[in-house]
């Protein structure tokens, strides 16, 4: 299984920079996998793939703005970008982050963001990161927000906007900890979960910190040697219950988007049944892998030779998945994370 497999032209016009207008606003490309059907609809039609006594299941993290903008103490510009905060740690002041500056950070670098926030270089992580410990006067999360930016994807081109803070998160972001947004979650408007509420769905939520991992590159030729980057999931004990008891009564677990996938199907048992509880997401989903839980898939259209394609072609099949994002590409819709989606049952 090769990394070639997973490409596809796509003109450049196409990536979206900007979110549309309104957050349902967005067109929804239709896959059945079954029939092999490909379809192009709007996004509000997605109330009626929905039947009594389904279940959708959304991820709640919080997008911060974790890009830090700031400089060393001997000197030169740097750039810190939260990814996730250490074990133990108190108030938020311990974190590996990703660094950016001219020379490589030496530990014991001393760094500077704002008068109330400096930092100290503890020791070098793994292939990119760095264990930072903050030093923050007054209330760490509340300097975050006022001196952060919020980590667009680097396809957009652009410098983050206040519309941003708003628009990169979902209407049912609460739990902090993303330095990406959940996109195919964008789209859902309190009025659209309400509709599906309506007919009869239970909707639930677990939480899966998306980390930086979602847009490194695979560097591999033969995919099966790649190693995905952990990421903290948590799934409540009703929640789990939630879907188990769907299952059992035979109605459809809806995901949104290709985190929940990876949480839930960390999560499940050889059976398919949920268990509650946390830890660290490293599931790599390619084609030949056999979904334990999930049976249907709400998802943004995503980068050539990315993870999150294979996630997808394991679902629907390469092959349909390729013919479908011909189809988007031909008909003009918006990719990445503030494009289009996709429904595939």
């Amino acid at each position: 299984m090769w990394l070639s497999d997973f490409d596809f032209d796509l003109p450049e016009d196409l990536i979206a920079q900007e979110p549309a207008e309104r957050r349902d606003a967005s067109r929804l490309l239709a896959v059945e996998r079954q029939t092999g059907s490909v379809s192009s609809r709007q996004f509000v039609d997605i109330v009626g793939a929905f039947d009594p006594g389904d279940v959708l299941v959304i991820n709640d993290t919080q997008v911060i703005p974790a890009r830090l903008l700031g400089h060393k103490t001997s000197g030169g510009q740097v750039e810190v970008l939260l990814v996730r905060r250490c074990p133990g740690s108190v108030c938020g002041e311990d974190w590996l982050c990703m660094t950016r500056s001219s020379k490589p950070l030496a530990v014991g670098s001393r760094l500077v963001f704002d008068t109330h926030l400096t930092a100290e270089v503890l020791q070098a992580g793994d292939d990119y990161l760095r264990h930072i410990r903050f030093d923050c006067q007054g209330d760490f999360w509340q300097v975050i927000d006022e001196i952060g930016h919020l980590p667009l994807p680097p396809y957009i081109k652009r410098s983050d906007t206040p519309t941003d803070r708003s628009r990169y998160q979902t209407v049912f972001a609460r739990e902090k900890g993303a330095v990406a947004a959940p996109t195919a979650g964008l789209h859902f408007t309190p009025e659209i979960l309400e509709q599906i509420r309506a007919k009869g769905v239970e909707i639930c939520s677990l939480t899966l910190h998306v980390g930086p991992g979602t847009f490194l590159p695979v560097r591999v030729d033969d995919v099966r040697q790649h190693k995905m980057h952990a990421e903290y999931y948590s799934i409540s004990p009703l929640t789990a219950q939630t879907i188990n008891q769907a299952r059992t009564r035979g109605g459809r677990v809806f995901a949104v988007g290709t985190t929940v996938t990876r949480a839930l199907e960390t999560a499940a048992g050889a059976d398919g049944f949920i268990k509650a509880g946390e830890g660290d997401s490293e599931i790599f989903i390619i084609p030949g892998y056999r979904f334990k839980v999930i049976d249907a898939l709400i998802t943004n259209f995503h980068l050539p030779k990315s993870t999150l394609l294979m996630l997808v072609s394991a679902f629907a099949g390469r092959e349909l998945v390729l013919r479908a994002y011909d189809q988007a590409v031909n008909e003009q819709y918006r990719f990445f994370s503030y494009g289009d989606c996709m429904l595939i049952l």
